[in-house]
């Protein structure tokens, strides 16, 4: 029997930033990999913040974003080597009242009420893909929407094993990171996935295929492959739950 393993990304690279390489290498063990990006939803004429958030990209207004974007995401999941990504239609933060780059990092705003609408999603992705594992993010770094989802998984979380992961580039970009939901997730042991040469390419690959964000985050493609080279062909997961038996022997430890 096929098993299945649901990756569920805050945003559309967050899943192949921070768990490329296990994703694929679940994929070339035989393993059904679907990953779902929750906030992708278009938005007809941005303004303010949000079009700022697209403009700082080099994309006219006129351009569909999210649109780019999920045609980028699957370009990802080819390079992966998975199924074709499911995309949700929730909005971003910036479309949520979040008007700043500091804000996206802050508090969560008091009507930002969109958590109970995750977990009815997570309930019915989690009935329709049948996952044997969920990988998902800590919210390292701190992004609201990171948060939200991590708080909505975990209020609608069936009894299966999840892999944390540690959300990249964050993870990176400072010695000591931000991370608002430590205390949840430290009494969890760590994971550790060592990739193989297969694994990495096909993540930096991946990681490649999202060309509106490479600029932006790490000044080219140079920059995302020095990056993704500090991580030192690793991924590192909190596990929740025990792994399926196969997973043991296999780089997973």
């Amino acid at each position: 029997m096929t098993r299945t393993a649901l990756a569920i990304s805050p945003h559309l690279d967050d899943a192949a930033f921070s768990a490329g390489g296990t994703l694929a290498r679940l994929a070339a063990r035989g393993w059904r990999v679907v990953m779902a990006t929750i906030f992708t939803a278009s938005v007809a004429d941005p303004r303010g913040f949000a079009l700022a958030c697209q403009l700082d990209k080099g994309l006219a207004p006129e351009i569909d974003y999210m649109a780019l974007r999920r045609e980028e995401d699957r370009a990802a999941a080819v390079a992966l080597g998975i199924d074709e990504p499911v995309h949700l239609p929730f909005r971003e933060a910036p479309h949520r009242g979040y008007a700043s780059a500091p804000e996206l990092f802050a508090e969560l705003r008091t009507d930002d009420r969109i958590g109970a609408n995750l977990a009815d999603a997570f309930e019915r992705l989690v009935a329709d893909t049948g996952p044997d594992l969920i990988l998902a993010p800590q919210a390292v770094g701190g992004h609201v929407d990171h948060i939200q989802v991590v708080r909505a998984l975990r209020g609608a979380q069936p009894p299966l094993p999840v892999l944390w992961w540690r959300d990249f580039p964050y993870t990176v970009r400072t010695a000591e990171p931000k991370e608002p939901l430590r205390a949840m997730f430290a009494p969890l042991p760590e994971q550790v996935v060592r990739l193989d040469a297969e694994a990495e390419r096909r993540k930096a690959e991946a990681c490649g295929a999202y060309a509106s964000q490479i600029g932006f985050q790490f000044g080219g493609q140079e920059g995302l492959h020095a990056r993704l080279a500090d991580e030192d062909g690793v991924e590192r997961f909190r596990l929740q739950g025990r792994l399926p038996p196969e997973l043991r022997d296999a780089g997973f430890a």
